[in-house]
């Protein structure tokens, strides 16, 4: 136990060094960090400085004589914020202390005690649960692909850190809304959790959740373990409390014993885990469970702008149930940014290009590409932002997922796709859909969260891609196929350094100066799934983690229809709604795609490529042939669109082909089109490319415009 008796902040016989420790904290942060001899309840805002808060506590408490550090368990959620956590202390002067997430804790624990209890080497442990659970399928001569096996091994883990037995696995998930997974009811899943366990015992493996079900069966059992880490382990700090499931909470009351010595810091309006497990009531309850808490409030914001935070605040406004009751208000500490924008535009299409188009003129503004990113609910919706960000030579690289064409369920696809275009005749429009439905694909989407959505996201995005590709007349499957492959070759070049594509979950606990929060319409932000207030809830916390990503800027946009030329049918999220009507609502701005900076440029004049002779301007330098330039025809006017496409790409820093594709140069050449509707009709040219070079092809082809 920790001696209570030992000096306070308050004790002028503090060491000078500890008070400078205080002297780097706000009031709160300080009473976080100087506060001992009571249960401690952080609830710790977005930005607030919660990790500089219990760091600044352990280095205070230990600089005081308060806490040995060598008896101090610091609890994380992930590796990375373990390690960020250590650096910290190492640099207030205490790499004695252990900063460890749950299982890696357990796991050091476990390999100890295991000779001792059970006898031998403690089992080897699996790196994942992936052949396990398929084998116990196969046994159950259960057919699944890899998207329903991933959605098994998460419900599979769900159960486990539910403490759940597999008895007791259907009656909890009915009461939690879990009535089947990847099609199999829960009786199924309950069957392959017996199965599973089987598969392990008999290959002499342990599984993740093992660890910690051992660790809390090892303190239970056997006093002698309990004791001997209660001895070493005197106080404890948990960064992330709101995410606590119940296995890990259960493990958590083992460590302390009768002790309370506990410092704990969420926020349970960033709880977006709870399909995972996770369980907000245990920060919630915290004084109804330690008697003797304290709790302490961090709403001072660091990182965001007041126009930011005010939004932000404004969405939990709008909140139901706890959210609502233990909300916190954030109170922005830096000076004063631009409002955040509200954006819609007609599809989704559109919303990248004009997304992409924003960060364009950001960059050329000279700010870093990797200071901004674009963050999204369902993965699927990437496939149209690298497009739009590949087409301006725009670097980017995807948190926690595949790129799109990357993605194994597209892989997939593209294979089936590229066969039907050797068979002639085929309607694209009706082939397409036939070959996808056999994949997964159904006109409407799925009621079902996890790998089976997530591929159906995925397919129902190659639907839309491949629907913009075909309404254009005389389109064929090979044109299909070949715009497609064209597509995935553009972003297939590594990226080192870029904007950041991120679903929100992948987010979490991130953040950047410039964030552009897309998809925001009802049916993705709520998503459809989402159907009881506290679904609904937890969406409502997922756009709040979202907002709160934001250092500087911030975009949230929605686009109307999925497709070019589709019925806008969707609606602005309903989470929107309390910011449009709030006194000091973001700008809006309705489809700002074609919107562009003033950029200056050099007054330089080149030779005209097209007729070889006059001086073209700046002004008629983006269409490449001066004012007066006769039409060329034939070989010269295919000369003259390689030019052009030459200088775009240089312009944009993107590959030619990712402007115009050579079979796309060569019908402009062939057709010779003289207003949009027939460049539309050229195979190769879409929407997006007319909206982007319309003005340009048109000119250099000739033909009469406004002006004219």
């Amino acid at each position: 136990m920790t001696d209570h008796s030992a000096p306070s902040a308050a004790d002028p016989s503090a060491p000078t060094d500890a008070e400078s420790l205080l002297a780097a904290l706000d009031p709160e942060q300080r009473e976080v960090a100087s506060s001992f001899g009571s249960p401690i309840c952080v609830l710790a805002g977005a930005g607030t400085g919660k990790t500089r808060a219990i760091t600044h506590r352990i280095a205070y408490g230990v600089a005081t004589g308060q806490l040995n550090p060598r008896h101090v368990l610091a609890v994380t959620f992930t590796a990375k914020a373990a390690a960020e956590m250590r650096s910290r202390l190492r640099d207030l002067g205490v790499p004695a202390v252990q900063a460890r997430t749950f299982h890696a804790a357990a796991l050091r624990q476990l390999r100890h005690f295991w000779p001792r209890v059970v006898g031998g080497p403690m089992p080897e442990l699996m790196a994942n649960k992936f052949a396990g659970i398929g084998e116990a399928c196969q046994r159950l001569h259960l057919s699944v692909d890899r998207a329903a096996l991933r959605d098994i091994v998460a419900e599979v883990e769900w159960s486990r850190v539910s403490m759940l037995t597999p008895e007791s696995y259907p009656e909890a998930a009915l009461q939690t809304r879990r009535p089947g997974v990847a099609g199999f009811d829960s009786r199924s899943i309950s069957r392959i959790l017996t199965q599973y366990e089987e598969v392990k015992k008999e290959r002499g493996v342990i599984d993740f959740e093992d660890v910690l079900l051992h660790m809390v069966g090892f303190l239970t059992e056997r006093a002698d373990v309990a004791r001997e880490v209660r001895s070493q382990y005197k106080h404890f700090v948990v960064d992330e409390y709101q995410d606590v499931s119940a296995l890990q909470h259960a493990l958590l009351r083992l460590w302390l014993g009768t002790s309370d010595d506990l410092c704990v810091v969420g926020d349970a309006a960033q709880t977006i885990y709870t399909f995972a497990g996770a369980r907000a009531s245990y920060l919630l309850d915290f004084r109804k469970e330690f008697k003797r808490a304290r709790t302490i409030r961090l709403e001072r914001n660091y990182r965001s702008t007041p126009e930011i935070v005010r939004m932000a605040n404004t969405v939990l406004d709008g909140a139901q149930g706890r959210t609502r009751d233990t909300r916190l208000t954030l109170i922005s500490q830096r000076e004063s940014g631009p409002p955040p924008i509200v954006e819609s535009f007609a599809d989704d299409s559109a919303e990248a290009d004009g997304i992409a188009e924003r960060i364009s003129d950001l960059v050329a503004e000279g700010r870093p590409a990797a200071e901004v990113a674009i963050l999204f609910r369902t993965n699927s919706q990437s496939e149209a932002l690298e497009q739009a960000l590949t087409f301006r030579g725009i670097g980017y690289l995807v948190r926690g997922g595949d790129r799109f064409f990357a993605r194994q369920e597209v892989r997939r696809a593209m294979v089936s796709l590229r066969a039907a275009a050797r068979v002639e005749q085929l309607d694209p429009a009706r082939a397409v859909r036939d070959i996808l439905s056999q994949q997964g694909w159904a006109p409407t989407a799925p009621e079902t969260t996890g790998a089976i959505r997530d591929r159906w996201d995925s397919l129902n995005a190659l639907v839309g891609l491949t629907d913009t590709i075909i309404a254009r007349p005389g389109t064929t499957m090979a044109d299909v196929v070949r715009e497609l492959e064209e597509r995935a070759e553009s972003q297939a070049a590594p990226v080192v350094d870029g904007v950041t594509l991120a679903s929100v979950h992948a987010a979490k606990g991130l953040e950047w100066p410039v964030v552009f929060v897309v998809g925001a319409s009802d049916g993705l932000l709520p998503i459809s799934m989402a159907k009881t207030p506290a679904e609904i809830e937890e969406e409502r916390r997922l756009f709040y983690v979202a907002l709160t990503r934001a250092r500087d800027l911030l975009t949230v946009s929605w686009s109307a229809a999925r497709t070019p030329g589709a019925r806008g049918s969707r609606k602005a999220s309903r989470f929107l709604d309390g910011v449009l009507d709030h006194p000091d609502a973001p700008k809006t701005a309705p489809g700002a795609a074609a919107r562009r900076t003033g950029r200056r440029t050099a007054t330089v004049y080149a030779e005209c490529r097209v007729c070889g002779q006059g001086l073209v301007t700046p002004k008629e330098q983006r269409r490449g042939r001066h004012d007066g330039c006769p039409s060329p025809g034939g070989e010269g006017l295919l000369t003259a669109l390689r030019g052009w496409r030459r200088d775009q790409a240089q312009r944009r820093g993107a590959p030619p082909y990712a402007i115009l594709t050579d079979a796309a140069l060569e019908a402009l050449a062939e057709r010779a089109p003289r207003t949009e509707q027939e460049l539309l009709a050229v195979p190769g040219i879409g929407p997006g490319k007319v909206a982007s070079f319309g003005e340009d092809l048109l000119d250099l082809l000739g033909a009469p415009t406004e002006k004219d």
